[in-house]
């Protein structure tokens, strides 16, 4: 089956470009999360207490505090218009992106504008440029509303690999060794838990019955019927896994599946395990 994959939009590639280009000076390492995190709780004080001109002025310099390792602050309205950031302002400050799409499709901007109309502050996630890989990858924001604009910060978010899934897989096999599978299940239903990170999280099916037991993606799949599930290609996905673990404690096995953090349908690898009469998987996505 072959596969197709959205593509980035002209206005995506020049925003990219100039973003790229005009900051790799700046892109020395990557930030982690409690960096992204700090900066935009700074970010979000200083326009409070300073005023918009004032704080738009402080994102859009790029030698001073609001642009770090691959961090930078930005700010749209609710039109979608850039005022501030520290990517790249001359290219991007006055630039309306509200049908701007990133490159699974997704209209990242209006979800900010969205996102804080209903809650105050929220977490966006999407796939923007790295500058520090010059790839696009997977990038989670916090935003806030301040005043009559959204302020933000995002950190990249790389794609997990085969050691990721397996430790997290290790960690939740554990849990519902030693703490049961009630309490296991619902550790992993945990959307803001330590077991759905980006695009990794767990999913536990009873052998017996079929149905979910967990399911970090979607938690509302609960108790639903896992067994009848096919991938994108056909494959009876769940069957395949339950088949193979009747004569063995762990195995492989390979799938198409849609990625929570791209949105888009790709190869995916999971690796299961048998805990009693469950199932227990983390997979990881395949390029």
């Amino acid at each position: 089956m072959k596969m197709n994959y959205p593509r980035i939009s002209r206005l995506m590639v020049a925003v990219l470009c100039a973003a790229g280009v005009t900051t790799a000076v700046h892109a020395g390492e990557r930030a982690t999360p409690r960096e992204a995190r700090a900066m935009f709780e700074q970010a979000v004080g200083y326009m409070e207490q300073n005023g918009a001109e004032a704080a738009f002025a402080a994102f859009n310099d790029r030698t001073g505090k609001f642009v770090r390792k691959d961090l930078y602050v930005f700010v749209i309205d609710d039109k979608g218009v850039y005022h501030a950031s520290g990517a790249a302002p001359e290219a991007l400050v006055g630039l309306t992106v509200l049908n701007t799409t990133d490159a699974a499709g997704n209209p990242l901007f209006r979800e900010m504008i969205d996102t804080t109309r209903v809650n105050q502050e929220g977490t966006v996630r999407y796939m923007w440029l790295n500058r520090v890989t010059n790839k696009v990858e997977p990038k989670v924001s916090y935003v806030r509303k301040v005043g009559n604009y959204v302020v933000g910060v995002g950190y990249s978010a790389p794609r997990a690999g085969a050691d990721d899934a397996r430790a997290m897989l290790e960690r939740a096999a554990k849990l519902a060794k030693e703490q049961g599978h009630a309490r296991a299940a619902a550790a992993f239903n945990d959307r803001r838990g330590e077991f759905v990170k980006n695009d990794l999280y767990v999913f536990m099916i009873n052998m017996d019955s079929g149905r979910f037991e967990a399911m970090g993606m979607n938690p509302a799949l609960s108790d639903t019927d896992a067994l009848g599930l096919h991938d994108a290609a056909g494959n009876a996905l769940v069957a395949e896994m339950i088949s193979k673990l009747k004569d063995a404690d762990e195995a492989t096995v390979d799938y198409v599946w849609r990625n929570p953090v791209t949105n888009a349908v790709e190869n995916k690898r999971s690796y299961v395990r048998r805990e009693g009469r469950s199932l227990i998987g983390v997979g990881h996505y395949i390029e």
